[in-house]
């Protein structure tokens, strides 16, 4: 989607419907500083407000994703542009998300052993020895709780036994063995237990 596109459009919807940013933000119960980045194309409104968004716009959502009023005889083309424009969108976000579980959880976890190595070696109160090693641990904990509910929520898991890709739930993904981004589930589809390797799209890869 072009968010320059839309955001000239946010901009010149409100006017003909005469609000200032101001206003428009108000009506939203939002910042003006979130209209004005939505209509330079910093940013775009969040969905839970889009529809809102349009009604004081007097516009659907398929013309707000298309920054155009549109005619009858090409909307529904329209909508199945901006569909795969969406999904396009949150296959790139999905691929990017198993890098940033990466960049967050390597340095946070070696950081975390190394504050256990100078509570154990360094000659120090033991209060604070007990303390480094009590964060420490926490910090690795909670850094591998966030890791694993992005494994979770990014894509989906392959069954080997049926090919059925689906998401497990967050307790499933904590508690399954896995080696690197396979991990060994039962299968909601055939019942089967296997190693299911991790896929990014629910259709079948060619």
């Amino acid at each position: 989607m072009d968010q320059i596109k839309i955001g000239k459009f946010i901009a010149s919807r409100r006017k003909e419907e005469g609000m200032t940013q101001a206003v428009l933000a108000e009506k939203l119960g939002i910042s003006d500083r979130a209209v004005s980045k939505w209509e330079t194309g910093k940013s775009m409104p969040d969905a839970g407000i889009m529809l809102e968004l349009c009604d004081f716009l007097n516009i659907n959502v398929n013309e707000l994703l298309s920054g155009e009023k549109i005619v009858a005889e090409s909307y529904d083309k329209k909508a199945e542009e901006n569909m795969f424009s969406m999904k396009r969108e949150i296959d790139e976000k999905n691929r990017q998300l198993p890098g940033i579980e990466i960049l967050m959880g390597v340095p946070a976890i070696l950081s975390g052993f190394a504050l256990c190595d100078v509570a154990a070696y360094v000659n120090m109160p033991n209060a604070l020895s007990i303390g480094l090693i009590a964060f420490a641990l926490v910090m690795i904990l909670a850094v591998s709780f966030i890791a694993v509910n992005i494994e979770q929520k990014t894509g989906y898991y392959e069954c080997l036994k049926c090919n059925n890709r689906h998401v497990p739930t967050y307790l499933q993904t904590l508690l399954a063995p896995h080696m690197g981004r396979t991990r060994y589930m039962k299968c909601p589809l055939c019942g089967k237990w296997s190693y299911q390797k991790k896929v990014l799209t629910k259709q079948e890869e060619a």
